[in-house]
This record gives C-alpha cells, sequence and structure tokens, in this order.
C-alpha cells in the first residue's frame, strides 16, 4: 500500500471509504478513453498523468493537496485548476493551465471551454464540497462533462472517490449535509413531516376566508333592501 496522499499533504481526518485506494501510486489496465458513466460505474483508478482541480471550496484545502500530489507522483504530474478565485492555491505548477470561470459567462464560451477541457484528456478531477456555496453549479457541470473519474474532497480534508461502491458514503453525505444526522435530526424530521399538514391548514384556512368574503353581502345591496 503506498503513502496516503492526503496524509502526504498534511491533511486532517480519515477518507470517507476504503483507505487511499486511488491515491497509490499504480497502473490501471483498460482504455483511458472511458466516458462519465462507464467511470461511475467502475472502480478502475486511472493513472495520476493529468489532474483537473476545481476550487469549489476554501482555497486552503488544495494549499495542501497539491504540493502532496507532486511529491508522490513526481514534478511531472499535470496539475490544472478551474477557480473563481484571484490568485492560484499554494504549490500549483507555473506551466499550469488556470481557467476561471468569469471568463466563461454565457453558453458558447463555456462549451468552448469544455472542448479544450476534453481536449486536455485528464484522467482525474477533483471537486471539493464542503457546505459553501462556491462554484456548486460549475462543479457538477464539470464533473456530468468531463470523462475524467472523480475524488470529492471535504473541509476536513476526507474524500471519496465519485463511483457506484461508495454509495453508502455518499447518502450519508446527503444526509448530513442536510441536518439529517445528530442532535438537529428530530427537529428536521418533525418539520418535514409536518410540512404538508401546515401547508394544507394554511391552504384551507386561505379558501374559507375567500369564500366567506364572497357570500358576504355588499353594504350596497343590505341599504336597498
Amino acid at each position: 500500500m503506498g503513502r496516503p496522499i492526503l496524509a502526504a499533504a498534511g491533511l486532517s481526518g480519515q477518507p470517507f471509504s476504503r483507505p487511499l485506494a486511488g491515491f497509490q501510486k499504480r497502473d490501471a489496465p483498460g482504455s483511458s478513453d472511458n466516458r462519465n458513466l462507464r467511470l461511475f460505474f467502475s472502480q478502475r483508478i486511472p493513472n495520476f498523468s493529468r489532474v483537473l482541480l476545481i476550487e469549489s471550496g476554501s482555497r486552503s484545502l488544495y494549499d495542501g493537496l497539491i504540493p502532496g500530489l507532486r511529491a508522490i507522483y513526481g514534478v511531472n504530474l499535470v496539475v490544472d485548476l478551474v477557480t473563481c478565485f484571484a490568485g492560484e492555491p499554494e504549490g500549483l505548477p507555473r506551466d499550469a493551465k488556470v481557467y476561471r470561470v468569469w471568463n466563461y459567462p454565457d453558453k458558447a464560451s463555456r462549451q468552448k471551454l469544455i472542448r479544450e477541457l476534453k481536449a486536455n484528456r485528464y484522467a482525474i478531477a477533483g471537486i471539493i464540497c464542503s457546505g459553501e456555496p462556491i462554484m456548486t453549479k460549475w462543479k457538477w457541470w464539470l464533473t456530468w462533462k468531463l470523462p475524467a473519474k472523480v475524488f470529492v474532497l471535504n473541509e476536513n480534508g476526507d474524500y471519496y472517490w465519485f463511483d457506484y461502491s461508495n454509495w453508502r458514503t455518499m447518502l450519508h453525505f446527503i444526509v448530513f449535509r442536510a441536518g439529517l444526522t445528530g442532535a438537529d435530526a428530530v427537529t428536521t424530521l418533525a418539520r418535514l413531516f409536518l410540512f404538508p399538514f401546515t401547508l394544507a391548514f394554511l391552504l384551507s384556512y386561505a379558501a374559507f376566508v375567500h369564500a366567506r368574503r364572497r357570500l358576504r353581502p355588499s353594504p350596497t345591496n343590505s341599504s336597498e333592501t
């Protein structure tokens, strides 16, 4: 078993799922032309040759990750970046390509970006899911569009590979983000349970008030009588 990349990068926490299987230096069989769904339904980890990092969270996470990746896979590892921030993370290679999302404001420019990213033939893509509203649409759009194996990094430096074998981890992640774990779970579930009844009561009350106003005789009719 190779040296854990997160530990090498100086990040804390433990992996969500199987222990850093993909961050170990190893060759993987099969074609590099696998597309998104094939990668999702496969546990195969491509070689770490070209990596695209999508900076959809705090910069400090990539400040530690990039030097760790290059320490393990060598200075020839290609690491490029998609970001909404000014500047660059620490350790990003000088020859790295940096794509800033404000340069792609419309559909035509975004399609051009996708064509260029696909032409770069990234084997691996990384996204941050840290509960921060940073590049949320961008990261999932790129995850869908790019034929690369995706790993998800959270705010603690924990990660999992975005494939079917980690469905329990993904489910737990969604439940955690929805506030359905810990002490707040009961309150959140109670609100979800009561919401349809509350909505039905409010709609019924509004209909009753509206009908009552419609059926009430107008002052003009009362005076004529």
